[in-house]
């Protein structure tokens, strides 16, 4: 249906950094996740020594608090997953991983008026909330890769270079740029 509205994709990402960083930025975010379930899980539901040694310190909060702290986190995620419901309602047929379609248009509806990268803002709060969620430094590790994934892969071959090669849009996304100053975070970046 996309690729019928909007025309295929036209331009992915062509250089060493652009198609070297993408999956490491993807393995980044879905791997503390993914292990901590299949471990735990696999643990009977209790987790491993490897990963306790991993934790985050006891001694800042009574656990009671750390326990509200983890299921606020919880609750915080839900509410981001229908924040990206929101964002692909907005975006529409024009999304794809990276690339451009041909037949583009700026999206600055929704999220997208607030940051031009909503999906990327998803991703770094994620991490962080499942820093709190599984009480352990590895996804803030990730949560480091992950933007170090994005600070190399936007200038370079996100959107928003190939976007700026479109001359059909060009004009209209540097206007956008301009009125929504923020890439990821609002006020930060």
């Amino acid at each position: 249906i996309a690729e019928a509205e909007s025309g295929a994709i036209r331009t992915r990402p062509t250089t060493f950094i652009g198609k070297a960083v993408t999956p490491i930025q993807a393995l980044a975010s879905f791997i503390p996740s993914v292990t901590y379930v299949l471990c735990v899980t696999g643990n009977l539901f209790t987790q491993p020594a490897w990963m306790q040694r991993m934790s985050l310190p006891n001694d800042y909060f009574q656990y009671e608090t750390e326990v509200l702290l983890r299921i606020a986190a919880c609750a915080l995620s839900f509410v981001l997953f229908r924040f990206v419901g929101r964002t692909f309602s907005h975006l529409g047929n024009q999304w794809h991983v990276i690339g451009r379609r041909e037949k583009p248009r700026v999206v600055q509806t929704g999220p997208y008026a607030v940051v031009r990268h909503p999906l990327y803002m998803n991703v770094l709060m994620h991490q962080a909330l499942l820093g709190v969620m599984f009480w352990s430094y590895a996804p803030l590790f990730s949560l480091g890769i992950v933007a170090g994934a994005f600070a190399v892969k936007m200038p370079i071959e996100a959107s928003e270079a190939l976007i700026m090669e479109d001359s059909a849009v060009a004009a209209e996304y540097r206007a956008y740029m301009k009125r929504v100053p923020a890439r990821v975070i609002p006020f930060l970046w």
